[in-house]
């Protein structure tokens, strides 16, 4: 079954139902017809986009793989009319390419794909954080050490979904505190292409995430924003080196 969707950064964004006047005053009285509700299927689709995405951008699912339809939705417990869409999400991203009378196949990824990804993302990591920096007040850098504190206990048991819960539990916190909404709307969408589960059945970032967090807690607490920044460029550029020698390991450029 599917995961919930988590967003890097900002949280998950609610919707809200329309709160229109059906009916005019003193009209006669009749059944109006509500609009059909979509969101429900629209979120399943997103779902299953970040599934394939995840899946792609780890090796699992290589260079050349058909994706099938009826296959996917059965491995997922959802419809085919999801995965179809879910497709077509990714077809727009260049992640996957249709081929006439066959179906959907998995897109080159190359190691310069893997260096634009991260270095999009660092740039504007390192924005926010320089916005942290000048923002950030002690009682919210104490919620970070709170949180960095969680993070350490659920990596000493190992458990990969609570690592990546706990992990984006930081950066979300990290990141409300910037002011700059829009900039971390752009980081959120960037950091769809980040397996997050990659990170965190790997013991030791686990570990170096943890005390690269206090450092980052130690130099917020100094006010240095060029250390600030240094420490959160060096999460990208380590991310960026552990999923391109995972990738060499399933050999999807041999």
């Amino acid at each position: 079954m599917l995961l919930p969707r988590s967003h890097y950064g900002l949280g998950g964004q609610g919707t809200t139902r329309p709160n229109a006047e059906w009916r005019r005053v003193n009209a006669p009285a009749r059944v109006v017809p509500r609009p059909r509700r979509t969101v429900r299927r629209e979120q399943m689709s997103d779902e299953v986009a970040e599934h394939l995405r995840a899946a792609i951008m780890s090796g699992t699912l290589l260079p050349g793989t058909f994706i099938r339809l009826d296959e996917t939705a059965a491995q997922l417990g959802v419809s085919i009319t999801p995965v179809r869409e879910a497709l077509r999400t990714l077809r727009g991203e260049g992640m996957v390419q249709l081929e006439p009378h066959r179906g959907h196949v998995v897109a080159p990824l190359s190691r310069r794909d893997i260096e634009d990804i991260f270095w999009l993302q660092a740039t504007i990591a390192k924005e926010l954080a320089a916005a942290v920096a000048e923002r950030i007040s002690d009682d919210e850098i104490a919620a970070l050490e709170r949180l960095n504190d969680e993070l350490a206990t659920v990596v000493e048991t190992g458990d990969a979904e609570g690592i990546a819960a706990a992990e984006f539990a930081f950066h979300r916190a990290f990141n409300h505190t910037t002011g700059r909404i829009k900039l971390a709307w752009f980081l959120l969408h960037v950091a769809r292409y980040m397996p997050p589960l990659i990170y965190a059945t790997d013991p030791q970032w686990g570990v170096q995430a943890v005390d690269n967090h206090r450092q980052l807690i130690a130099a917020l607490r100094r006010r240095d924003a060029a250390e600030v920044v240094q420490l959160t460029g060096w999460q990208f550029t380590d991310g960026a080196r552990r999923l391109t020698a995972r990738l060499e390991e399933t050999g999807i450029w041999s």
